[in-house]
């Protein structure tokens, strides 16, 4: 197999100083992806990405697809919260 082949089928230019630019374009490419996979992999990126997802869920939970609220979801959400309260605060008074 040529070096042509390796290369994704692209015919290879004979001329030493196209090489190096070639060389050079892909090794600029690769410091890129991995400058980028370093970001991505980063704690606080990780946390961001994360965040940023839920709340996209959360607001996808509440609005149609139109971004209209859906009002009964909207109160499902608060029902439920005002009943994870009730419960904590009955199980608080129970301990005692």
């Amino acid at each position: 197999m040529g070096a042509d082949q390796r290369t994704g089928g692209a015919n290879l230019p004979d001329d030493p100083a196209a090489l190096e630019a070639i060389i050079d374009a892909r090794r600029r490419h690769l410091a890129d992806t991995v400058d980028e996979l370093v970001v991505r992999a980063h704690p606080k990126e990780i946390a961001r990405r994360a965040t940023a997802d839920a709340k996209q869920r959360a607001v996808g939970l509440v609005t149609a697809d139109d971004g209209q609220l859906r009002y009964e979801r909207v109160a499902a959400a608060a029902a439920a919260a005002v009943l994870l309260v009730v419960l904590v605060v009955v199980r608080r008074r129970g301990a005692r």
